[in-house]
């Protein structure tokens, strides 16, 4: 299979925050890719915006150190010819300087777009300079990053703040989860086949099980990490959006507002969550390894670096399915999946062989991203009639070839950027939509002065998260099984 590249149109990106991890670790390296396959026009420009005093050619040395780092089998010549069309000019965000002379370096013939690699204080500031400035043009774009807001007050100020000086259509707030093929690949499974609609219900599907594990701690971005947790940090906009297309009904047409309307439609029908169906933990020290209060700096810390909870949808299709979301760090592996548990077979014909299980769907989105469907068949060979579980396994990597490069979710987020194409991205309702469920579920714990449970690292999670579903009759998918 061969992907087919198409260009965009010529643009002038505006990057601010360019010496920071992020645009120097996924951003600028993602461009550079999108460069070295053709999809990046000739006349695309970059321009990197920080507080740090550089010129250009400082700028181009530093990125080329990091590309050695993030963007490893560049090509040398490749790089030399992308570096051409980079370029930096000092700004303070929320000053003055600097302003005239980025004003000075963009053009009006082609899409602008702003994307804010920044802390989300400075968004609101950074678009109004933008505005007054008059760099926010009509066909101009501006991409935020999350955290988009800490609770639904503060996702309202941003949003209107960014309204009083974009429009909508504008405003790309970005999540790259939904930048994954596999994700994406999760509605064509859905919309462009005929085979699993008709069991896509309450009917057919006993439960859903989303995970993202994290094998890496908090260390590091501890100060933040605090502040938020897991519930913020991920459950509120990961796996919330993960949540949305694995359950939203059909769209009208694969088109952004379409696309995003549905999503709204099933974040405002999630259930309120009861405490009984939320559990919560953070890592300890063990064998010399700093715990999470450790690594955090907080001895007396309640946040959580793993949450599990039970959710429900209150409409139709979804009536009585159970929706197990869990995410946490330091956990046994790396994997992120959605598991569509279909029902049992309601009547045996085969006596003695057993209980039947009925079909698993997982889609996988890290680290190997692919789609496996369990099914049961008979074991081959004579001797009696013995049923086994198997797996129809379809790999991305083994779909395009082991020499296709996966492509890394930003780059197709932000060539969706410049296409003005806002189907991946959240509407501003959306967000505050995830904010409005998710805030009475901390706000409980809070009152409540809850402490999480403790739990090895290396494991599954606290004992809480396994009894949630042992409750139900129900075991989670082993986590790198």
């Amino acid at each position: 299979m061969v992907s087919r590249v198409i260009p965009v149109e010529p643009f002038d990106l505006v990057l601010f925050g360019a010496t920071g991890d992020l645009a120097q670790r996924k951003i600028l390296p993602g461009l550079y890719h999108r460069f070295e396959v053709g999809q990046m026009p000739e006349d695309a420009r970059i321009i990197g915006t920080a507080r740090s005093d550089m010129d250009s050619d400082a700028f181009r040395e530093q990125l080329r150190a990091s590309m050695q780092e993030f963007a490893p089998g560049f090509e040398k010549d490749t790089l030399d010819r992308f570096l051409t069309h980079v370029d930096y000019v000092p700004v303070d965000a929320l000053g003055a300087a600097g302003w005239d002379t980025l004003s000075k370096s963009l053009r009006d013939d082609v899409v602008r777009a702003f994307y804010l690699s920044v802390g989300p204080k400075l968004f609101s500031g950074i678009a109004q300079r933008l505005h007054e400035n008059g760099l926010a043009t009509p066909d101009s774009r501006i991409v935020v990053e999350k955290p988009f807001g800490n609770d639904l007050a503060s996702a309202k100020a941003l949003n209107e703040g960014l309204r009083a000086c974009f429009e909508e259509h504008q405003i790309y707030r970005i999540d790259h989860y939904l930048g994954k093929e596999t994700v994406q690949n999760l509605m064509a499974l859905r919309f462009a086949n005929s085979l699993f609609e008709p069991l896509w219900n309450s009917t057919h599907v006993d439960h859903v099980q989303i995970t993202v594990a994290e094998t890496v701690g908090v260390e590091g971005r501890g100060a933040y990490y605090d502040q938020s947790g897991a519930m913020r940090d991920m459950i509120q906009n990961h796996l919330v959006q993960l949540l949305c297309l694995t359950a939203m009904e059909p769209p009208s047409k694969f088109a952004p507002n379409a696309v995003r309307d549905e999503k709204v439609k099933v974040i405002e029908a999630l259930e309120p969550v009861v405490q009984a169906d939320i559990a919560r933990g953070q890592y300890r020290a063990e064998k010399g390894e700093s715990g999470y209060v450790d690594h955090v700096g907080n001895p007396a810390s309640r946040t959580e670096s793993f949450i599990a909870l039970k959710a429900h949808i209150g409409n139709w299709r979804w009536a009585g399915v159970p929706f197990y979301l869990r995410t946490g760090k330091r956990l046994r592996a790396r994997e992120s999946e959605i598991a569509v548990f279909f029902r049992d077979p309601p009547h045996t014909i085969f006596p003695n062989v057993g209980p039947l299980h009925g079909n698993v769907l997982v889609i996988r989105l890290q680290p190997d991203e692919g789609i496996t469907l369990r099914t049961t068949i008979k074991d081959p060979g004579p001797g009696g009639f013995r049923l086994s579980d198997v797996a129809l396994d379809m790999s991305f990597a083994d779909a395009l070839g082991a020499d296709v490069r996966a492509q890394d979710a930003y780059e197709r987020l932000i060539m969706d950027v410049i296409r003005g194409d806002q189907t991946l991205f959240m509407r501003g309702d959306e967000a505050e939509a995830a904010w409005a469920w998710v805030d009475p579920i901390i706000h409980g714990w809070e009152e409540r002065g809850d402490r999480p449970s403790r739990y090895d690292q290396g494991s599954s999670g606290p004992e809480e998260a396994l009894m949630l579903m042992h409750r139900d009759g129900r075991r989670w998918r082993q986590i790198g099984g």
